[in-house]
C-alpha cells in the first residue's frame, strides 16, 4: 500500500470525524406559522362587565407559577398545595423522572470516561505431564495474579455522543412532562372546587324551587278541592314540583361525583373529602394573561416535551448512520503473577498487556440501513407531533379566550334577567300582601326569580371554570419553569 493512499484513507477518516456532527438533524423543531391573533376573531381587548368584573385581557403576558391565588381564595390555596404536595401520580412522576436522571448519568459516564477493573486469582492446579525418567507423571502447583484491567472506546464518529444526546433529550421530555402534569393537576383541583361551590349554590336554589313549587301543588290542590281551579291546573301544579324534585337527586350525584374526584386529586380518600369554600369567596382575576404565539411555543410545557422529542429523534438519526462507521476501542491490563508469592514480588512477575481492536460493519442482511432509514421516518414523525401539539395548543387558547368573552355576555344577561325577575318578584309579593294578588302569583313569580338565579349561578361557575382553563392553557416561560426542567446534558456539535 503506497504513502499516497494510506494519507487519502487517514484524510478521508478525519473528514468523517470532523463532519460527524452532520450525521443527523440538527434537531430545530419545524418553523410554525405566528398568528396575529389565535382566534377566526380578534379577542376583544376586555369582556363584558358582569358579576362587577370586566376581565382584561393582557397580551403579551403569561401566568405565573401559582396562578390559582389570583382568585384571592385561602381555602382554594390550601386545597392546590395539598394536591401539590400529596398527589400519588404526581410523586411517581417525580421518581420516574429521577430515574431517568440517575440512568442518563449512568449512560454518560460508562460510554464517555474509560472502564477500569481490578482482578485477583489464587489457584491451586494439579496436571498431568509427559511421562520423563525419575519424573512424576502429575504436578501440583499454586497460581497468584492480580491485575488491573482498562478499556476504552473512541467515540470516532459520534455514535456515543449521539446516543447520549438522545437520551438527554428524553430525559428532558420527561421533565416538561412532569411540568405539564403539575400544571394540569393544579388546574383540576381549580376546575373541582369551583364546579362544587357552583353545584352547592344550583343545588340550594333548587331545593328552594321544589319547596315553593311543592306549596304552589298543595295550594292549588286545596283549591281545586274547593272547585275554584281546575282538576287540569291542579294536577298541572303537581307535575311541575314532581319534576323539580326529580332533579335534586341527579345534581346531588354531580356534586358527589366532583367531591369525589377532588379528594383523590389532593392524595385523600372520598370519605376524607374537603369541604369547599361558596362560590361569593372566589374572586373572578380581573387581568387575565394572553402570551404572544412566539412566546406560547416557549411556555408550554407540552411543546418543550415534543420538541425535546424532536431533537431525541434527530439524535437516533445520528447514532444510526454514525454505526456504518469504524470503531475503535483500546484496551490494557498490568499486574503481578507468579507461581509463589516471592515470584509475584519479583522482578520477573510483572504482568502487562495492551492492544487495540478496529471493527467495521461490512454486512449485516441490511440492518443498519433500515435502522438508519426508520430513524429517519420517526424523526419526521416527531416532527409532525410537534406541529399538531402546536397547532392544538392554538387552539387551546382560542377556544378559551372565545369562551370567557362568550361567559361575560352570558353571565350579564343571566344577571339582567335575575335582576328583573326579582323586582318583578318584590311586586309581586308586595301586591300579594295587600290581598291584590293571589299567592299562586307569588308563587309562580318567586320560582322564575329562582330559576334566573340558577341560570346566574350557572354562568359565573363556568365563567370562573373557563377562566382557569385559560391559565392553564398558557403555560409559563422557561425562566419561571427552569427548576423543574433541568436536566443533565451532553455536549452536541
Amino acid at each position: 500500500m503506497s504513502f499516497t493512499y494510506k494519507a487519502s484513507v487517514f484524510a478521508a477518516a478525519a473528514a468523517f470525524a470532523m463532519t460527524a456532527c452532520s450525521f443527523g438533524p440538527s434537531g430545530e423543531p419545524p418553523a410554525m406559522p405566528s398568528p396575529e391573533h389565535y382566534g377566526a376573531q380578534a379577542q376583544p381587548a376586555k369582556t363584558a362587565a358582569a358579576g362587577g368584573v370586566a376581565q382584561t385581557f393582557d397580551v403579551g403576558a403569561t401566568p405565573g407559577p401559582q396562578w390559582w391565588r389570583l382568585y384571592h381564595c385561602a381555602a382554594l390555596d390550601a386545597l392546590v398545595d395539598e394536591g401539590l404536595r400529596n398527589s400519588p401520580t404526581l410523586a411517581a412522576t417525580q421518581r420516574t423522572l429521577a430515574s431517568a436522571q440517575e440512568q442518563l448519568r449512568a449512560q454518560i459516564g460508562s460510554s464517555t470516561l474509560p472502564s477500569i477493573d481490578g482482578t485477583a486469582q489464587i489457584q491451586r492446579a494439579r496436571s498431568p505431564v509427559a511421562p520423563q525418567l525419575g519424573l512424576p507423571e502429575q504436578v501440583q502447583y499454586n497460581f497468584f495474579a492480580g491485575q488491573l484491567q482498562a478499556h476504552y472506546t473512541f467515540d470516532l464518529f459520534g455514535q456515543t455522543r449521539y446516543a447520549n444526546s438522545a437520551s438527554a433529550a428524553r430525559v428532558n421530555v420527561q421533565a416538561f412532562e412532569l411540568e405539564a402534569s403539575r400544571r394540569a393537576l393544579a388546574a383540576n383541583i381549580v376546575a373541582a372546587t369551583i364546579n362544587v361551590a357552583a353545584l352547592d349554590r344550583e343545588i340550594a336554589l333548587t331545593e328552594r324551587l321544589a319547596a315553593v313549587s311543592n306549596d304552589a301543588a298543595n295550594e292549588d290542590a286545596q283549591r281545586y278541592a274547593l272547585g275554584s281551579v281546575s282538576r287540569a291546573q291542579a294536577f298541572e301544579s303537581k307535575q311541575d314540583a314532581a319534576s323539580i324534585a326529580a332533579s335534586l337527586p341527579a345534581l346531588r350525584q354531580q356534586r358527589a361525583t366532583a367531591i369525589h374526584a377532588l379528594a383523590v386529586l389532593i392524595g385523600r380518600t372520598p370519605d376524607n373529602a374537603p369541604s369547599v369554600p361558596d362560590l361569593d369567596s372566589l374572586s373572578l382575576p380581573e387581568h387575565v394573561p394572553v402570551a404572544v404565539p412566539s412566546d406560547l411555543l416557549r411556555s408550554r410545557p407540552d411543546i418543550q416535551a415534543a420538541d425535546a422529542a424532536v431533537k431525541a429523534a434527530a439524535a437516533d438519526v445520528g447514532e444510526a448512520t454514525a454505526q456504518l462507521f469504524p470503531s475503535l476501542s483500546l484496551t490494557g491490563a498490568m499486574g503481578r503473577g507468579g507461581f509463589s508469592w516471592p515470584a509475584v514480588v519479583s522482578g520477573a512477575g510483572g504482568l502487562w498487556a495492551i492492544g487495540a481492536s478496529l471493527s467495521q460493519p461490512i454486512f449485516h442482511g441490511g440492518a443498519l440501513f433500515a435502522q438508519r432509514r426508520a430513524s429517519i421516518d420517526a424523526y419526521d414523525a416527531a416532527a409532525l407531533h410537534y406541529k399538531a401539539t402546536v397547532l392544538s395548543a392554538f387552539e387551546d387558547v382560542a377556544n378559551s379566550l372565545a369562551a370567557l368573552d362568550n361567559d361575560a355576555q352570558t353571565l350579564a344577561s343571566s344577571e339582567a334577567a335575575a335582576d328583573a325577575a326579582r323586582t318583578a318578584f318584590d311586586d309581586t309579593a308586595s301586591r300579594h300582601r295587600m290581598g291584590s294578588l293571589p299567592s299562586a302569583a307569588t308563587h309562580a313569580s318567586e320560582s322564575r326569580y329562582l330559576n334566573a338565579q340558577i341560570a346566574a349561578a350557572r354562568a359565573a361557575g363556568q365563567r370562573m371554570g373557563d377562566t382557569a382553563a385559560l391559565f392553564q392553557a398558557m403555560g409559563e416561560l422557561p425562566d419561571a419553569q427552569q427548576a423543574t426542567a433541568s436536566t443533565a446534558k451532553t455536549g452536541r456539535s
